[in-house]
């Protein structure tokens, strides 16, 4: 496995960690449906800034760092026994090279006290999904769309709106189960 720290972001790092998730989420979206994309937040991006700052100023940031290089980073979110993943992102220059779950092993080292995590991604999110389940053992427990609304999301479409959709995972420590 990859050796990766996560160091706190900075201020000063703000603005590029902002700038490195939109750019690894639109590379995503555009590596799945190219120019033809309509599932874009704002000015050509997936993730808006507006979600990224909510995220980053509600929860801890760190850069993911490996061989002395910043590669990504995540925001997570703890209350107790319980986590949220809000974000989680690798430069697409280092995909499929075992960083992006070098770096969840490490967020589960560093919250021992976490028992489950929760996160959620967009339904067309393929690698996201495949990385979630198969790579860091979440699992789906609820599909929110417009037939079932995120009832903890303001925003959620209302049963007659159009909505694409996002799956909610969770992931339970050994010994724990939510099942």
């Amino acid at each position: 496995m990859k050796q990766v720290c996560l160091v706190p972001l900075t201020q000063a790092d703000r603005e590029q960690f902002i700038l490195d998730n939109q750019e690894a989420f639109r590379y995503g979206a555009l590596e799945d449906f190219g120019r033809r994309d309509d599932h874009f937040e704002e000015d050509g991006e997936i993730i808006s800034r507006g979600t990224i700052e909510q995220a980053i100023d509600s929860g801890a940031a760190y850069r993911i760092v490996c061989g002395g290089k910043i590669v990504g980073g995540v925001v997570v979110k703890t209350e107790g026994k319980r986590g949220e993943l809000e974000l989680l992102f690798v430069s697409p220059q280092v995909h499929s090279k075992g960083i992006g779950y070098a770096a969840w092993c490490a967020v589960e080292q560093r919250y021992p006290e976490v028992t489950v995590w929760e996160t959620v991604t967009p339904y067309f999110e393929k690698r996201n999904i495949h990385f979630y389940v198969n790579r860091c053992g979440f699992h789906i427990v609820e599909f929110f769309n417009s037939h079932h609304p995120d009832p903890h999301d303001p925003d959620a479409p209302a049963e007659d709106e159009r909505s694409d959709g996002m799956f909610r995972f969770e992931k339970w420590r050994k010994g724990e189960s939510g099942f």
